[in-house]
């Protein structure tokens, strides 16, 4: 099969597109000739995309963790209600562990618990940049933070491919969201989602606290002025490391880092929510697999569009007979 694969540890210069081992799904398993992968462009610093869970080296190694295809095997010993609608032949998007081979490529094996039917509004490309993105901000903010409706939330980061999601998600959980951004343009965007303040931190605007809750997907800088601005009580949930507890128990706040676990149960609620109109998928630029290179190297430039970054690996979705 065709493949995006890089044989060694880096950035984007790593990878090339290349003819790689067909993979064979194993017990509680499903194959899947993808349609449309998306690519989170943090994955490469990432140590589990390098590695196995104890710290072994997994080179060569495919990158992109959610997916959008249609069902070519599953594994043995899976009956029809193990499959849970994900028999051969069904269309379905999902996500892949972090320390397993992604889905940039012409098929992917994924666990059958983080796949499931794909929303029938939604397109392939649109389907592929819902499952980490969508389920990070459900995760985040209904069962780390626990938001409650009529509660402050600052988003940093609300135009990126996660941020966007928490900015819809937090809204539909009764918070009342402000999502940090950069540039006019994305400042739009944002309030379209839902958000009832947008802060453009390009143009020196500074967010106004106190928040209850901030969820953060970028680190750095925005994370460090964060801290500042949640009240006594507030949860701070960041994307990013490990924050550091001391300050968080003298700033009386709770402070917790999050990492995405995918179940089908919950892809079936953002399918729901999705096919009901209430989330909208942000798809900020595609590229053929071909150029895969390429669609890492862009989250580097400036003025990028809000949402995921998606790559296209077949035009239309493969028909399988049953």
């Amino acid at each position: 099969m065709r493949a995006l694969r890089a044989h060694e540890r880096g950035g984007p210069e790593r990878f090339d597109v290349e003819e790689a081992p067909a993979p064979e799904p194993g017990p509680g398993e499903v194959l899947v000739a993808v349609t449309a992968a998306a690519i989170t462009f943090d994955e490469l610093v990432w140590d589990l995309s390098w590695q196995t869970a104890d710290g072994a080296d997994r080179t060569p190694v495919i990158p992109s963790h959610e997916f959008s295809g249609v069902v070519t095997a599953v594994g043995p010993g899976a009956g029809p209600d193990d499959a849970g609608g994900c028999a051969v032949g069904e269309a379905v998007y999902g996500m892949v562990p972090f320390d397993r081979d992604g889905a940039a490529a012409d098929l992917v094996v994924a666990p059958l618990d983080a796949v499931s039917a794909r929303p029938r509004t939604l397109g392939p490309v649109e389907a592929a940049a819902l499952p980490l993105a969508g389920l990070t901000a459900l995760q985040a903010l209904a069962e780390v933070a626990r938001l409650q409706p009529g509660e402050r939330v600052l988003v940093l980061g609300g135009a990126g491919g996660v941020g966007s999601m928490a900015v819809q998600v937090a809204g539909r959980l009764g918070g009342e969201v402000t999502a940090t951004v950069r540039g006019a343009e994305a400042a739009a965007a944002v309030r379209a989602l839902g958000a009832r303040a947008a802060v453009d931190v390009a143009a020196g605007e500074v967010p106004d606290g106190p928040f209850d809750v901030v969820l953060d997907t970028v680190g750095g800088g925005a994370l460090e002025d964060a801290w500042s601005r949640l009240g006594v009580g507030g949860r701070l949930v960041t994307l990013q490391a490990p924050p550091d507890q001391e300050r968080a128990e003298a700033a009386g706040v709770t402070a917790s880092f999050f990492v995405v676990s995918p179940t089908r149960r919950q892809l079936v609620d953002l399918a729901a929510l999705a096919e009901s109109g209430a989330l909208t998928v942000p798809v900020s630029a595609t590229f053929p697999l071909e150029k895969g290179r390429d669609a890492f190297e862009s989250g580097r430039r400036p003025g990028r569009a809000p949402g995921k970054t998606v790559l296209v690996v077949r035009d239309e979705d493969v028909r399988v007979d049953a």
